[in-house]
Order: structure tokens, then sequence, then C-alpha cells
């Protein structure tokens, strides 16, 4: 009898103490609503799935998914995370500030140092999830690692509270 052959991939996970940020944000809501500049917490975790690279039999090397995690959770500690693709924010930097303006109106002046200017519509667990996802991936083609299949990432915004963007890879 021949052995039963099986094909498939494995899913590794990386979410350690160190993927966290703290940063403020705020969130624009369907009508006219802004809610108040605050800060949470956030820890971020991620799965990616794919082919076992037979030279070490792994996915990939957890040392380097570490690092990049840790990098991409970095860029965006302890700033002011605010999305420039929302079109009812006005977000311009001059002189060493970002203004902010919600509908027109001044709601906010920061120093651009503590600044994050992110490519979203809204700061959302679910649109920050979505970023990172993106920004990893960046990171990982220019490392050309090309044999994933998928990635799920997570950001939790406080206990219990969290989203996760899942995307496959072609």
């Amino acid at each position: 009898m021949e052995p039963m052959r099986t094909h498939g991939e494995f899913r590794i996970r990386v979410k350690k103490d160190y993927t966290v940020f703290s940063s403020a944000h705020f969130i624009t809501f369907a009508g006219h609503r802004c809610e108040s500049l605050h800060g949470h917490n956030y820890r971020v975790g991620v799965a990616l799935d794919g082919a076992i690279d037979e030279d070490g039999w792994y996915v990939l090397d957890f040392s380097f998914i570490k690092k990049l995690m840790r990098q991409l959770c970095d860029e965006i500690d302890h700033k002011v995370l605010l999305p420039l693709e929302n079109p009812k924010l006005g977000i311009v930097t001059t002189d060493g500030t970002v203004r902010v303006d919600y509908e027109g109106k001044q709601r906010y002046v920061f120093p651009a140092r503590d600044c994050a200017l992110l490519p979203i519509p809204n700061t959302t667990v679910e649109m920050l999830a979505r970023h990172l996802a993106k920004r990893l991936l960046t990171e990982l083609g220019e490392a050309n690692i090309a044999h994933l299949t998928a990635i799920e990432m997570e950001v939790e915004e406080s206990f219990g509270q969290s989203a996760t963007y899942r995307g496959t890879l072609a």
C-alpha cells in the first residue's frame, strides 16, 4: 500500500509583550460626530500562512518577524495617529506642526514629530490592522519573501476589544 501524501500549509503566529504601541487618536463617525482625543495601549499579533522553506524547515524565521513587528509598532508608538484619507479632516503640516481641522473648523495643533500620518480613512482598529498588515507585507516583499499565502493582523485597543484584518496573497 502506498503511503498517503498530504499537501498543506503551515501558520505561524507572533504576539509578544513588545508588539505593542501606546498612541492617541480620535474617530470621526457617521453624521457629524468627532470623538475627543484619547489614547490606548494597543497590542498587536500577526499570523502568516505559507509553505515550508526547505532550507530551514520553517515558514519564516521567528526572529525576523519579531524584529519587523517591533519596528512597525515603534513607528507609531507614543504618537498621535492621524488618518490622511478621511474626507472630514483637513490635515496640514507646516513649520514643524500638524494642524487638524474637522469639517472646516480648527480642532488640533500638534508638533509634527509627535504625529503618525497614516494612509487610512479613520483610526479604527480595523484600519490600523489593515495598515500594519500592508506595512508588514511591504517589508517582507523588500526581503524577497514570496512564499506566503495569507496574513492575519490583529490589533487590540483594550482588553477583549480587537479587530483582525485577513488577506490572501497571490
